[in-house]
């Protein structure tokens, strides 16, 4: 099916065709603007989607070389995410289903991502271990199938991509923080500090970043003079990423051994570090398929939207015909 998918969830306006697994266009506008205010303001993402929902939309179908008649259902993120934000796509897509009488497909966000990786990898099979890291999620699924997974494992507080901006902040840099953060790293010394890995030896899965930002704040303080020297942010930096990427690496190795499966995907934003993709890309040498997205399938993308909605098309017997859904901001719960 030729689905047209709407993905605002955030701060990016995003808009896609997809054909099964085939992407047929892939739209996305970020929003500079929040860059100022060192962090999101839900206000003007909502009226960055308002005047960008529209356009992209034609542009999208104009890159797929299609038209809204060549269109067999509409897709659109649901939940969770900025109630405005969401707002916005949903009643966008409602109006689009109602014009052209498509079927309409609310998908979570969340999903979207634990499902990431069958989009960029055909040959993925069930079952496999996801983690979902970005700037407000850090969670693990054992996910069994289409329409089956587990949440095994949830951030007790801060999310890891909230703890790569928060840092940035604290050492005077930029937003968003993780590519800053990132960037920097590759020149410092990851070993010249030591920030706790919290909860990195539990008995559980689950994941906890307060502590860590805490222990940076107090650490600047009574170490540093701000604005850092140059050298001081790499090591800074790297260190402070060496000790979040320690803590994903292992709790996911470690639910992979527990649950005896050799297949791991990583998605959402932090899936972009280049750490990260480093460091879980050595799990290969010991068996292990691992599926890292492109980087435009690692951000927030209607691709992954608007693929998932196919499956569920497929493997569900539901008529997508009602229009009376609500978009939600809340985060996804322990199952």
């Amino acid at each position: 099916m030729k689905i047209l998918a709407i993905e605002s969830s955030c701060d990016d306006t995003s808009i896609a065709v997809t054909n099964g697994n085939n992407v047929l266009s892939n739209v996305i506008s970020s929003q500079p603007i929040h860059t100022e205010f060192g962090g999101i303001v839900p206000e003007l993402a909502s009226r960055s989607h308002i005047n960008n929902i529209s356009r992209l939309t034609y542009s999208s179908l104009e890159i797929a070389n299609l038209k809204f008649v060549d269109i067999d259902a509409v897709a659109v993120t649901s939940e969770p995410g900025l109630m405005g934000s969401l707002i916005v796509g949903s009643s966008f897509a409602k109006g689009l289903s109602l014009k052209y009488n498509l079927p309409l497909i609310p998908v979570n966000h969340i999903e979207g991502h634990i499902y990431s990786g069958c989009l960029e990898d055909e040959t993925l099979e069930f079952p496999f271990i996801s983690l979902v890291v970005s700037g407000g999620h850090t969670s693990l699924f054992l996910v069994k199938s289409y329409s089956e997974y587990e949440v095994i494992g949830m951030t007790k507080d801060d999310a890891a991509g909230e703890a790569f901006d928060k840092t940035a902040k604290l050492m005077g840099l930029g937003y968003p923080g993780g590519p800053i953060i990132d960037k920097l790293a590759k020149e410092g010394n990851p070993t010249e500090y030591e920030f706790p890995r919290s909860m990195i030896n539990s008995d559980d899965f689950d994941f906890s970043f307060s502590g860590l930002k805490t222990s940076v704040r107090y650490f600047i303080q009574k170490n540093f003079e701000l604005p850092l020297n140059e050298l001081d942010k790499k090591n800074l930096a790297a260190s402070v990423q060496a000790a979040i990427v320690d803590v994903l690496k292992h709790k996911t190795y470690k639910a992979s051994k527990k649950y005896k499966v050799k297949n791991i995907v990583i998605g959402g934003g932090v899936s972009a570090n280049s750490l990260l993709r480093k460091k879980f890309n050595e799990l290969e040498s010991k068996g292990f398929k691992i599926v890292l997205p492109k980087m435009e399938y690692c951000i927030d993308n209607a691709a992954m939207i608007g693929f998932l909605a196919n499956k569920k098309i497929e493997h569900s017997k539901r008529k997508y015909n009602d229009l009376t859904f609500k978009v939600s901001s809340r985060p996804m719960r322990s199952k």
